[in-house]
């Protein structure tokens, strides 16, 4: 065997352990997530009775406190309970361009393939983490404005068909397909975005985090129909949205799904209105 041969196997076989902790690592924080999530879900489950959202079969949530009285504490709390449902349900999509970003840092950089490979993770949340402050502030308005129940869904049908219709139209816009090409097509974004330096993939993670919001936010505002710590919703909509990523006709996969979803905004808004 050459010695370009030998040296070239020498680094596959260190970019295949690299994918290895790395993706070990992202499942540890997966597991660890949806763990917490749990265990929110049974604390919760347990101080408060679950109530089920009328006339939206299916559509329940775990309950909570009078937003009336809350305090900061409270409010952290609600944000870490976004945080950390967003690190359960989108970082299972993003791992394949996560593990090939550590080969590529390998081949590129040598050493440090690992710690650059994290800063473009930190980027990656840190777009979702905006999103979650974002949404606990909505959340802590349309409660405070009682359009959403104690189970953290919407007490008006009218509103949940609305959220349906929507997430639906979403996926047929030119801008949700823009933005799903870019996360689904994870080679394509390293050579247009590619950055060098621990700086340089915090940002590049951050770019393709805010892509992803982009792609997704729609579906997440589902959870305000079916209930915030819904965990059934929660974990299906993390499917959906792997699913969206890796299938290979993602545009019709998004348009087949954004049509159910319209015409079950549709259903429940006619039905809400008595039109038969």
């Amino acid at each position: 065997m050459s010695e370009t041969a030998l040296a070239q196997s020498t680094i596959e076989r260190v970019i295949q352990r690299d994918r290895l902790v790395v993706g070990l690592s992202v499942l540890a924080i997966i597991l660890l997530s949806w763990t917490h999530l749990l265990r929110m879900a049974a604390a919760m489950g347990s101080s408060v009775s679950q109530m089920s959202m009328p006339d939206m079969p299916g559509m329940s949530g775990m309950a909570m406190p009078d937003p009336q009285t809350w305090g900061v504490a409270d409010l952290v709390s609600l944000f870490l309970m976004w945080a950390v449902m967003m690190v359960a349900m989108m970082l299972p999509s993003a791992a394949p361009m996560i593990l090939l970003v550590v080969g590529v840092y390998r081949r590129r950089t040598g050493r440090g393939a690992r710690v650059l490979t994290g800063a473009f993770v930190l980027g990656y949340l840190a777009a979702w983490t905006a999103f979650s402050a974002a949404a606990a502030m909505l959340q802590l308005v349309l409660h405070r404005a009682a359009i959403l129940s104690g189970t953290m869904a919407v007490r008006s049908t009218m509103v949940g068909a609305a959220i349906l219709l929507v997430a639906g139209i979403y996926q047929w816009l030119p801008i949700k397909n823009a933005c799903l090409s870019h996360c689904r097509s994870p080679l394509a974004f390293l050579t247009r975005e590619w950055r060098e330096g621990l700086s340089g993939a915090f940002v590049m993670g951050l770019r393709n985090g805010l892509f992803c919001v982009g792609c997704c936010w729609a579906l997440m505002a589902l959870l305000f129909a079916a209930g915030v710590m819904n965990l059934t919703w929660v974990a299906a909509i993390a499917v959906f949205v792997l699913v969206e990523k890796l299938v290979r006709q993602a545009l019709w996969f998004s348009r087949v799904s954004g049509s159910l979803l319209f015409a079950w905004g549709t259903y429940v808004l006619l039905a809400t209105l008595g039109v038969k």
